[in-house]
């Protein structure tokens, strides 16, 4: 009598629910065909097919999966899920380059929606399956740019050099180093970059480098995260335990119609039934009859704790949570058993079950094993928070828990206000998240200022930080998000000064990591200004950390050298060359600081210094052929000839040894063509010559080495030179012959 009452939305309903309660067990089967049957019941509704979908890509089933995918893209097209899955199904199918245009398309929905995070993933997604899209690789480094990741952002430029240099576009490869280079001025790769367009030759494939900490977490994955089916569904307005709620209701359906309808599976439907309809009394009854009559399932006992949370019947919801064991329905279980403490004036048990439904949320939000850890710990915090709140306070905190777990946007809040927690946790004592508990409005503000500077919109941004600063004016978050501000504004001065502010009030509190990790961030926005990196190196002196040191006094080097104050990059490059050895740091960093000291004495032609530097950087790289190369011009600028054949010699050993035969002759050729008096390059040209049997190459070295010998006066070295061009036969041979016989030989 309860189905033939069931409506046709009912049944579409159900069929949509038990899909999503057969997805979340991997029931894939069975989830395509109850799907296909809400399908079949609303044909217009766009939902089912984005959700058949995805059940048909789990079978494999893709040529079905996109026919249906298009379908609901057609009905939603403002909805990128359904495009975005069927990307991905043509990726699998091989047809890659229609996959990349779709994660475009997906792209530029996501980024009308103001979603840059899943907007990134799709152009991300598309650089990787079509290699040279130009105008893509520029959009994902302004979004970067917009983002913070100034690393991400660098690398992106740097790849549109790359790919402008091989379509011989050297203005506009230009163009995209000068952008990577505003952004990090010092980045070692795009000076290299820079270093070859100037001189013609290929810039290297570009590589991500080692990004920072909070660019790591959201720039390393290319791919678009794939929903869990957590997710599938959209977001219940009454939260976590309305989730469980219609999770439960599917579960117990699905549970109920597996065997022969009886009296109790009778009873336990038109509970289902009358629970949907808001009948939440009657469904009581059911429900309860259904248990007497031995129903005994997790789902019923989740579905009566929710409706006795609905008729305010606190400890009878508590009675019916607590012997719920099923951790699909744990977030809503805890969400459910904090409000029934709540209405019994158990504040402290609330707040546990509350920041525990918090957290449960959160992780089936996580999208990564470290995400995951790093939340755990936040909610830790947070739960000590409120154990040392007075219970007056922690009445009306229970109560703003409870509002983050509702609503249309929950899923978007919690992560959000979480992260901002988190960031306030770092920005100041543990002590002040008892304030942020019992003022929950400061989280989120923090939340709308990073939406506002996300979104470009600095003002609005920048008054919502003043509001909180305000309101607590040790707000070092806040602080830091008017100097962010005021950077994105181009008032770096401005920045700097407010980031000083900063990093001294964490001084004062004996922060020296959070002091350390801010001034970081801050020389990487200026990293010209002196003053901070001799900040950063007293402090890291404090701290003992002697190898992060010996890293800023190159960078404090270099920002010298920048600044063309060179006596003090030299004397800093020198003072980190002696903490190195002290240090016995790895090889490459001590190369590096004499690669620099080098770059300096050749500068100045201070050959003698430049000369011992290289000879260091031989003895500590032997097979480096750099070096080498450099002492023999060096020997050659000394006026020691002696020393440059002799240093030639060991780099023409070494390019053997190593089977690089071109070098060798490219490499005499090179420095006979640089030096053409100078008699030992032309000989040891020549016998290059004639291993190659190259035989009028090695006659044309001789001949002018020859005369070379007669107009210095070395008669007997000319005798030797011509004898050897007469042995190699030259068409001319008799008059080589004669002059030998002139010359008295």
């Amino acid at each position: 009598m309860g189905r033939a009452m069931v409506s046709k939305q009912e049944t579409y309903e159900y069929y949509l629910n038990l899909g999503h309660s057969l997805a979340w067990d991997q029931e894939w089967e069975k989830a395509v065909n109850a799907y296909a049957r809400a399908l079949q019941e609303r044909p217009e509704e766009p939902d089912p097919y984005k959700y058949l979908g995805l059940a048909l890509m789990q079978v494999k089933r893709y040529n079905d999966a996109l026919k249906v995918l298009m379908k609901g893209h057609k009905l939603a097209p403002d909805d990128p899920v359904p495009l975005e899955r069927s990307a991905d199904v043509l990726e699998r199918l091989g047809r890659l380059k229609e996959a990349a245009t779709q994660y475009v398309n997906v792209a530029e929905i996501y980024l009308a929606q103001r979603d840059i995070e899943k907007a990134i993933g799709n152009y991300e997604r598309a650089t990787l399956l079509t290699p040279g899209l130009l105008q893509i690789h520029f959009r994902l480094a302004q979004l970067y740019e917009r983002t913070g990741r100034r690393r991400a952002a660098v690398l992106q430029y740097l790849t549109l050099a790359f790919n402008f240099q091989r379509n011989k576009d050297r203005e506009r490869a230009m163009q995209a180093i000068e952008r990577a280079l505003r952004l990090e001025p010092s980045n070692v790769q795009v000076l290299n970059a820079r270093r070859a367009i100037e001189s013609g030759e290929l810039i290297a494939v570009p590589q991500l480098q080692e990004e920072l900490p909070s660019d790591s977490k959201q720039a390393s994955s290319a791919a678009p995260a794939k929903e869990a089916p957590v997710t599938l569904a959209e977001s219940h307005a009454a939260g976590p335990l309305g989730e469980a709620t219609e999770k439960a209701l599917a579960h117990l359906a699905e549970h109920l119609l597996e065997g022969g309808l009886t009296v109790a599976e009778a009873q336990a439907i038109q509970g289902i039934e009358l629970q949907k309809i808001g009948e939440n009394a009657q469904a009581i009854q059911a429900f309860q009859l259904a248990e007497r009559q031995g129903i005994r399932h997790p789902a019923l006992y989740m579905c009566l704790g929710s409706l006795f949370i609905a008729q305010g019947q606190w400890q009878n919801a508590l009675d019916y949570l607590k012997r719920v064991q099923d951790a699909a329905y744990a977030a809503g279980v805890a969400h459910g058993m904090g409000q029934a403490y709540l209405g019994l004036g158990q504040v402290r048990p609330a707040a546990e079950q509350f920041v525990r439904a918090l957290q449960l949320a959160d992780l089936q939000l996580a999208i990564n094993p470290d995400e995951a850890s790093q939340l755990t710990a936040v909610y830790n915090e947070l739960l000590s928070a409120t154990k040392q709140m007075q219970e007056y306070d922690l009445a009306e905190t229970c109560n703003e828990f409870n509002r983050w777990l509702s609503g249309p946007d929950w899923k978007v809040r919690i992560p959000q206000t979480r992260r901002a927690i988190d960031d306030r946790l770092r920005g100041g004592s543990k002590n002040e998240l008892i304030d942020i508990v019992k003022d929950p409005s400061i989280v989120e503000a923090l939340t709308r200022v990073d939406d506002y500077i996300r979104r470009g919109l600095y003002t609005l941004a920048a008054d919502e930080a003043m509001w909180i600063i305000e309101r607590q004016p040790t707000s070092l978050p806040a602080h830091q998000r008017v100097a962010q501000v005021l950077m994105e504004e181009g008032q770096t001065q401005a920045a700097i000064t407010k980031y000083n502010v900063v990093i001294n009030s964490f001084l004062a509190r004996d922060d020296r990591v959070s002091a350390a990790a801010l001034l970081n961030e801050v020389i990487k926005i200026a990293p010209m200004d002196i003053n901070l990196r001799l900040s950063l190196i007293e402090l890291l002196e404090r701290e003992g950390d002697e190898m992060r040191m010996l890293d800023e006094y190159i960078g404090l080097a270099g920002a010298y050298y920048q600044l063309a104050e060179i006596d003090q990059a030299r004397d800093t490059y020198l003072a980190a060359n002696r903490m190195a050895q002290r240090l016995n740091a790895p090889i490459e960093k001590r190369v590096e600081i004499l690669r620099r000291l080098a770059d300096i004495y050749m500068t100045r032609l201070d050959w003698r210094q430049a000369q011992r530097t290289f000879e260091q950087i031989r003895d500590l790289v032997p097979t480096d052929d750099e070096p080498r190369r450099e002492l023999v011009e060096i020997h050659f600028k000394l006026g020691n000839p002696i020393e440059a054949m002799r240093e030639l010699d060991n780099l023409l050993r070494l390019y053997a040894q190593s089977r690089r035969g071109a070098m060798i002759l490219s490499t005499l050729e090179s420095m006979v063509a640089a030096r053409p008096a100078e008699m030992g390059l032309r000989s040891r040209l020549a016998a290059v010559y004639q291993q190659l049997k190259r035989i009028p190459e090695a006659i044309e070295q001789l001949d002018a080495l020859g005369e070379l010998q007669l107009d210095a006066g070395l008669m007997q070295e000319a005798c030797v030179t011509i004898r050897q061009i007469i042995q190699l036969r030259p068409p001319n041979v008799e008059q080589y012959q004669a002059l030998l016989a002139q010359m008295g030989c």
